[in-house]
């Protein structure tokens, strides 16, 4: 699997679990909730996009590896 590929299974999976968060706050919308979200939710999400920005640099500095040693 390529960086580019990765980055969008990444992308996939944090939508999907941004999805699946708002489905569940529909029936757990409390004081716990809340606290979980900014605990865990809010960080992962951060770290996931941090996480992103740095594989488009990786696939960035591949290409141009690869290009100079051609």
């Amino acid at each position: 699997m390529g960086v580019y590929e990765g980055r969008g299974q990444l992308a996939k999976a944090l939508n999907h679990l941004q999805l699946s968060w708002e489905e569940v706050k529909f029936g757990w919308n409390d004081a716990a909730s809340a606290r979980f979200e900014k605990k865990f939710l809010e960080p992962l999400a951060t770290d996931l996009h941090a996480a992103a920005n740095a594989m488009e640099h990786i696939a960035m500095v591949l290409t141009q590896v690869r290009r100079d040693c051609q």
